[in-house]
């Protein structure tokens, strides 16, 4: 059975364990279904996903023209404490802004390597914390805005990690820690602007389920640039990597608008 198509972040759905869909134009795959089989993995050309041109990817699913002009790329994405919709203020479409930066917004506890801060909007919840391979999560506040959130990050992130260590968490090298406990550190470090919105008891950690069969001791990323067809025997899916048994790990969302053929 073969599989082709544009590579974009795998669609997940939460259940124990968690599940995996790689959904391409006219089909779609349960990548769970894969698991201890041998898959062939070729890569066929590029496809932003902007424009829908077949030219090199340059980050995050597009050419380096839509990267520098589409909306939904801004600096604001990464640096949420750059928003400035709430000021009504522009930075490529201010109506796109709008729909995405004035809805609201979870700041939250990650546990996938060690404890790291994030953002995310609250539509978002749990497929963010899966996405970044999450053992364990828990919203720390809400606010009403991304702003708000980006400014919580911020003055959080002295304290904690605000990046996976994604070695760690495909290795399942998981410091463990009561992620209520750091919550209950962190009242005095958040923004005047943000403490109203603090609840201690408003949220639940969230324990999350991976179907992973067994973790390799090391592990090599897989690039399609240089290695344009590999093969090797899926043992594992956690964040958005396939694990192989030979150590060799693909992250799907850095490939996104790569053309890809995958048999079974």
């Amino acid at each position: 059975m073969t599989y082709e198509g544009i590579l974009t972040k795998m669609q997940t759905e939460l259940g124990n364990p968690i599940q995996y869909y790689l959904v391409f134009e006219n089909s779609f795959l349960n990548v769970n279904q894969l698991l201890g089989k041998e898959v062939e993995l070729i890569f066929d050309g590029f496809q932003c996903l902007n424009c829908g041109k077949q030219k090199k990817i340059f980050r995050q699913g597009f050419c380096y023209d839509c990267f520098y002009s589409s909306p939904a790329v801004g600096d604001w994405i990464m640096k949420p404490e750059l928003s400035t919709a709430h000021l009504g203020i522009e930075d490529r479409d201010l109506e796109y802004e709008k729909q995405v930066q004035l809805k609201p917004h979870i700041v939250y506890f990650a546990s996938s390597s060690e404890v790291k801060v994030g953002v995310t909007r609250n539509t978002q919840v749990p497929t963010r914390w899966i996405d970044q391979g999450a053992e364990q999560a828990l919203a720390i506040v809400e606010v009403p805005n991304r702003y708000l959130a980006g400014i919580t990050e911020v003055a959080l992130k002295s304290h904690f990690a605000d990046k996976t260590n994604w070695r760690k968490m495909l290795t399942n090298d998981i410091v463990e820690v009561d992620l209520m406990d750091e919550k209950n550190k962190v009242a005095a470090l958040l923004p005047n602007e943000v403490r109203d919105y603090f609840d201690i008891n408003a949220f639940d950690v969230t324990s999350l389920q991976y179907p992973v069969l067994h973790y390799p001791k090391k592990i090599t990323s897989l690039s399609l640039d240089k290695t344009p067809s590999f093969q090797g025997k899926l043992i594992g899916i956690k964040g958005q990597y396939l694990i192989f048994e030979d150590g060799t790990v693909f992250n799907v969302r850095s490939n996104e608008g790569y053309k890809v053929r995958i048999s079974v």
